[in-house]
């Protein structure tokens, strides 16, 4: 599915930029993000019913803490700092803040390491953990999840390329680029095998150190494709207007949709409050309008699950 466009339903305070003389009109404007401190998120009005499901102490507490893993530059869209180099913005903290709104709850957004995040989620400082996570059957031993987005790889490829991926076919004879060491390479390298089984010509793949390097090398033409995090790809989408999204694939594999969870302790009583409050966000629409102002409505979810099928815990 190709990504869509912010344009249309971007936040108010966002808007297209002006297109470039002589450009051609039809093609989709390049949006201007708010990184400002003050981001005019949405802030649901307090559902009584789904606040009398919290625990007694967090709904006497009035705050909802809720941890980012996103120290230091962060990562678009997700999570990452604003202007003002402190204030967190992005999809993670937007999702958070409406979730503490259902449920009449302050939000306060903490920026942890990710490894601090966890910690902080283990003694029971974070409320909530708002950072990205997949739902792993190795987590789910420590902790609870509810859903609330796709875990999707995007290919990415030069704004009008004319390419569809939806199978190893479509890269055979491509210049590919991947991140080493990260499952979005071995999943290039089973696609490459698969093109050459298959007597199609061979997948050339490139490495690069940074995103900026793999942005460049589309533009020129040193690479065909990109396959890396959706998130970060539509971003570029949205920002820049020299990229597409020509094709998604589950960051788990063939076998199992890959899915981004809320993440709490395990059995602290919170998974519940936090699935309906979900699932109200979904109903009245607010959700798809986060999810849009920053571009990753192709990794929506149709309704909150809790603890579903993680990925496997190795050699099980």
């Amino acid at each position: 599915m190709t990504a869509l466009s912010l344009t249309a339903c971007a936040a108010p305070e966002e808007k297209a930029a002006e297109p470039a003389a002589g450009a051609n009109p039809s093609e989709v404007a390049v949006v201007k993000i708010n990184d400002s401190p003050d981001q005019n998120r949405i802030l649901p009005a307090k559902d009584d019913a789904i606040a009398a499901l919290l625990p007694a102490k967090t709904a006497a507490a009035g705050k909802l803490i809720i941890g980012v893993g996103a120290a230091g530059s962060g990562f678009p869209p997700l999570a990452f700092a604003a202007t003002d180099n402190k204030t967190l913005i992005g999809s993670e903290p937007d999702i958070a803040v409406a979730i503490a709104g259902v449920l009449g709850l302050e939000p306060v957004l903490e920026n942890a390491s990710w490894e601090n995040l966890f910690i902080g989620l283990d003694s029971g400082k974070f409320d909530l953990g708002a950072s990205n996570i997949t739902v792993t059957e190795e987590r789910k031993l420590k902790y609870d999840f509810v859903t609330y987005r796709l875990d999707n790889l995007a290919w990415l490829a030069k704004k009008g390329s004319g390419t569809t991926v939806t199978g190893p076919k479509d890269i055979a004879g491509k210049k590919v680029s991947v991140s080493s060491g990260t499952n979005q390479e071995k999943i290039l390298v089973e696609w490459a095998d698969e093109a050459e089984k298959q007597g199609l010509p061979k997948v050339e793949i490139k490495y690069y150190q940074t995103n900026q390097a793999v942005y460049l090398a589309l533009g020129s033409g040193q690479i065909d494709l990109h396959l890396g995090p959706n998130p970060s790809a539509a971003y570029h989408v949205a920002t820049t207007g020299q990229t597409e999204i020509v094709g998604t694939y589950s960051g788990a594999g063939k076998d199992l949709q890959g899915l981004i969870a809320l993440t709490t302790k395990k059995d602290n009583g919170l998974i519940k409050a936090y699935s309906a409050a979900l699932d109200k966000l979904i109903a009245s629409g607010d959700y798809a309008k986060i999810l849009d102002r920053w571009n990753l409505a192709n990794e929506a979810v149709t309704k909150a699950e809790v603890n579903p099928p993680g990925l496997p815990i190795e050699g099980k």
